[in-house]
């Protein structure tokens, strides 16, 4: 599968998986299941039936979220990048924030509640 393949499929799963339609699928699963346990006896295998199918769809859904969220934040630091390069007054240094490490981070956001703090002041 080459990575616009993957890219379409895994947007439209993320999509399905994050309808309500999905979450009331599941909740009927789980009813259903929750159901047919006295049918079963609460047996071992009727346990392992619901903890292997949400095993697998969360260990799969893991990776589609993944993918969705890296492309998202990805799309959404450029935009800010656009909009930091279009604004004259900006400090262009923030463009790459990503890059930074934690300490220099933490300095910003140091800087910021100053700025906060003095605007509160006025």
């Amino acid at each position: 599968m080459d990575s616009r393949a993957f890219r379409e499929f895994a947007r439209r799963a993320a999509d399905v998986m994050g309808s309500h339609w999905s979450f009331i699928i599941a909740l009927a699963v789980c009813v259903l299941w929750a159901i047919a346990g006295p049918m079963f006896g609460y047996s071992d295998s009727w346990q392992l039936v619901i903890n292997t199918g949400t095993t697998v769809l969360t260990f799969l859904a893991v990776f589609l979220i993944q993918h969705t969220n890296n492309r998202d934040a990805l799309a959404m630091e450029l935009k800010l990048d656009e909009l930091i390069r279009a604004v004259d007054s900006a400090r262009t240094r923030f463009v790459d924030l990503s890059e930074c490490s934690d300490e220099e981070l933490a300095a910003l956001q140091r800087e910021f509640k100053l700025l906060e703090q003095r605007e509160r002041k006025k």
